[in-house]
C-alpha cells in the first residue's frame, strides 16, 4: 500500500513537472507613441531597426493591428487599460479597476510573473515582480516651466542649433537618474532572465519601454544615423489640418504643441530625425534582450510578442500626436515569434493589438475569462481562421469616431458634422477624401448604418448626427494630471 501511494505521488510530481514544462514562456515587449511605418523591414521609411527586424524575418508579422482609441488625450492610458484587462474601450476604463489583470490571469496558470518599465494604468501593477515601473511622460526634459524649451520647437534652424537637444543629459527626462530609461528596462530584464534560466518555472515578462514617447532623448550617435539632410517629410505632409480644432488636434492639446503652429517642413524633419533615433536606440536595447534570452537556453520555448499602444503622427496630416482615427495614429508595429510559428509569415487581416493578451492565455491554455473581449490570433496563425474582426472601431473621446471595413474607412468629426471617406487600399496614405463624390454617396451611407451598429456593439452612446456638449473640456483640468 505504502509503495502504490509512492507510486501514485511520483507519477503525479512527474505530470505537474511535464505540465510545467510544456507551458511556453511568455516574452511581450511593449513600445509606446509607435507607429507601424517605422520598422525598417516593411520598407516605408529610413528607420533603422535591426533586431525588429529580426522579429519580421523569424516569426508572423500582422500589418493590420489597430487600437480603439481613448476616452481623453492620454491615449497610451486606455491602451493599456484594454492591454490588461482585455476589455473593449468602453468597458476598459471600468475593469481594469474592477477586474483580474492579464498578469493575475497568468500566475493563475502557473507563470513566474515579472513586469518593468512603463505602467500607465490605475492602481499598482499585479506582478510577482516589478521593478522601475514608471508612469506616463519623465518630468523635466525640457517641458517644465518657464523655459518650456521642449515645445513649440524648432522654429527656425537658429532655433535647432541654439535650442533643446536630445542627447542633453541635463535636461533630464529619459536621462534622469544617470542611465536612460531605455536601457534601464533592458538592464533589468536581462536581470531577471537570468535569474530564470535557473528556473523550472514557465515565466511571463512584460517589458514596456517608454519610448518612442516624446521627449525623443537619445544618445548623440543615434541623432547622428539620420542626418537632416536626408530626412523625408511624409507624402500627407500638410501645413495645418484642416479640421484639427473639431477633432480636438489643435494647438491647446500637448501633443500638437511639441512642433510650431503652422507646421513646417523643416521642423517636421527634426521630428521625424528624433523620433527614428529614439527608436533606433530602443532597438538597440531589445537586441541586448534577445541575446540574453538565447543565453537562457529556453529560446526554443518562448514565445516573444512586440507591438506598442498606438501610433504617432509625427507630420503626417499636419499632426503630430496619436489622438487621430488616421492609419498613422491607430495602427502599430505587431510581430510574434515561437515554436510553430513560420518564419516570415505575414498576416494582413485586421486585428487589435490588445488581441496579444488573448493569444498568450491560449499558449499557456489558460481559459479565457468572459471580462476579455479581444481574441486569440493563433487560429489565424495556424490557417483555421481567416477574419478576426469583420470592422474596426475606432473613437477619441466624443470628437472622432471611426469604422474601418474591408478597403474603406469612414472617419466622423461629430462637434462639426463633417464626415471623411478613404479608399485605403487605393490610397493608403489617406490623402483623398471621397466623401464629398455623388459616386460615393451609396459606400458613405453604408459606412455610415455600419458605424452605428458597431457603436451599440462597443457601448458606444455618442449621437453622431446629433451630439450632446462634449464634456471632455470640463474635465481638461483633471485630465491635465494624467499626463500622456
Amino acid at each position: 500500500m505504502k509503495s502504490l501511494v509512492a507510486t501514485i505521488l511520483t507519477s503525479l510530481m512527474i505530470f505537474s513537472s511535464d505540465s510545467a514544462a510544456e507551458k511556453p514562456n511568455i516574452l511581450f515587449v511593449f513600445a509606446d507613441d509607435m507607429t507601424f511605418e517605422s520598422i525598417g523591414a516593411y520598407g516605408l521609411t529610413d528607420c533603422k531597426t535591426p533586431n525588429l527586424d529580426r522579429l519580421v524575418k523569424n516569426g508572423a508579422t500582422f500589418s493590420q493591428a489597430y487600437n480603439m482609441g481613448a476616452w481623453n488625450g492620454a491615449v497610451c492610458v486606455a491602451s493599456r487599460a484594454m492591454l490588461n484587462s482585455g476589455a473593449f474601450v468602453n468597458r476598459a476604463q471600468a475593469a481594469v479597476k474592477e477586474k483580474p489583470h492579464w498578469s493575475e490571469m497568468m500566475k493563475g496558470g502557473g507563470y513566474s510573473t515579472y513586469m518593468t518599465g512603463k505602467w500607465h494604468v490605475p492602481g499598482k501593477p499585479r506582478f510577482d515582480v516589478v521593478q522601475d515601473a514608471r508612469g506616463g511622460m519623465p518630468k523635466g526634459s525640457g517641458y517644465n516651466r518657464p523655459k518650456r524649451s521642449g515645445y513649440n520647437r524648432p522654429k527656425s534652424k537658429e532655433d535647432y542649433e541654439n535650442g533643446w537637444k536630445p542627447w542633453d543629459k541635463s535636461q533630464g527626462g529619459f536621462w534622469a537618474g544617470g542611465t536612460h530609461w531605455s536601457e534601464v528596462v533592458a538592464n533589468h530584464g536581462i536581470d531577471f532572465l537570468k535569474q530564470a534560466k535557473k528556473d523550472d518555472k514557465p515565466f511571463f515578462m512584460y517589458l514596456a519601454f517608454n519610448v518612442s514617447h516624446d521627449p525623443r532623448q537619445s544618445p548623440k550617435e543615434y541623432i547622428d544615423m539620420y542626418p537632416l539632410d536626408k530626412i523625408k517629410v511624409p507624402k500627407n505632409y500638410l501645413d495645418l489640418y484642416p479640421h484639427k480644432d473639431a477633432m480636438g488636434c489643435g494647438p491647446g492639446l500637448r501633443d500638437e504643441k511639441l512642433a510650431p503652429f503652422p507646421r513646417t517642413e523643416f521642423a517636421v524633419k527634426v521630428h521625424r530625425q528624433e523620433y527614428f533615433a529614439i527608436i533606433t536606440h530602443m532597438d538597440a536595447q531589445i537586441g541586448r534582450i534577445l541575446e540574453a534570452l538565447e543565453a537562457t537556453g529556453k529560446a526554443d520555448n518562448t514565445y516573444i510578442i512586440f507591438t506598442a499602444d498606438h501610433g504617432l503622427a509625427c507630420g503626417h496630416h499636419g499632426l503630430l500626436g496619436k489622438q487621430s482615427m488616421y492609419d498613422h495614429s491607430m495602427r502599430v508595429p505587431f510581430m510574434i515569434v515561437g515554436p510553430g510559428i513560420k518564419p516570415g509569415s505575414k498576416f494582413e487581416m485586421p486585428i487589435y493589438l490588445q488581441d496579444a493578451m488573448a493569444t498568450t492565455l491560449d499558449l499557456a491554455k489558460i481559459e479565457k475569462p468572459e471580462q476579455v473581449e479581444f481574441n486569440s490570433l493563433m487560429p489565424l496563425i495556424k490557417g483555421t481562421k481567416k477574419v478576426q474582426y469583420e470592422r474596426i472601431y475606432g473613437k477619441y473621446v466624443n470628437l472622432q469616431r471611426m469604422i474601418a471595413k474591408g478597403d474603406w474607412k469612414l472617419i466622423s468629426y461629430p462637434k462639426a458634422q463633417v464626415l471623411r471617406l478613404f479608399n485605403t487600399a487605393k490610397d493608403p496614405d489617406e490623402m483623398h477624401d471621397l466623401a464629398g463624390k455623388p459616386e460615393y454617396a451609396a459606400k458613405l451611407k453604408e459606412l455610415k448604418a455600419g458605424l452605428k451598429v458597431l457603436q451599440k456593439e462597443m457601448g458606444d452612446n455618442l449621437d453622431i448626427d446629433n451630439p450632446a456638449p462634449d464634456k471632455s473640456a470640463r474635465k481638461k483640468k483633471k485630465n491635465k494630471k494624467e499626463k500622456e
